[in-house]
């Protein structure tokens, strides 16, 4: 008597093979870069058609899409507070496209001390009335320039640090 039973049975199945139609001389492409602060940068790029997301894609390389007029949504990766860049795109049959979306931002960093050293805790990071992101203590992030609101917390105490203006480091060669 064996130790296993096996058993087979043959599936009836059906293979459907679907092709797209060509764009019969309706394609174009997306180039695109994004930058922080004039260095490149990584991040994406989402092209709206009437308010409705079409492709989304990876800059660096060019990206297929149909002639037609646009919003490129571009997403600066590795910043805090999600940044987006939009920009108007009208694509032509047969054309290259290009596009480069710089995102403007700065560093901050929150340390908090009690007793004179650095200590653990967290610092609430918002903008516009709204929560963009949390640090914990002597962690950097970066930020899109603007003002935010910072409200740093050890234990049960508090401390709001309103208008804290992140700036870019001006570049000098």
């Amino acid at each position: 008597m064996p130790l296993f039973r096996s058993a087979w049975r043959v599936v009836p199945c059906a293979v459907l093979l679907w092709s797209l139609p060509a764009l019969a001389g309706n394609d174009s492409k997306l180039s695109c870069e994004i930058r922080e602060n004039g260095s490149p940068a990584s991040g994406t790029v989402a092209l709206l058609k009437d308010g409705a997301e079409v492709t989304r894609g990876v800059c660096g390389k060019p990206i297929a899409i149909q002639a037609g007029d646009y919003t490129a949504v571009f997403s600066l990766d590795g910043a805090l507070d999600g940044p987006e860049l939009r920009l108007p795109l009208t694509a032509t049959a047969g054309k290259t496209s290009k596009l480069n979306a710089n995102f403007a931002t700065g560093l901050l960093e929150v340390k908090i001390q009690s007793q004179g050293r650095d200590t653990a805790g967290m610092a609430v990071i918002r903008k516009a009335d709204k929560q963009v992101g949390t640090l914990g203590s002597g962690v950097a992030a970066h930020l899109s320039v603007g003002t935010y609101q910072v409200i740093a917390r050890y234990r049960a105490q508090q401390r709001t640090f309103d208008n804290v203006a992140i700036t870019t480091i001006a570049k000098i060669s």
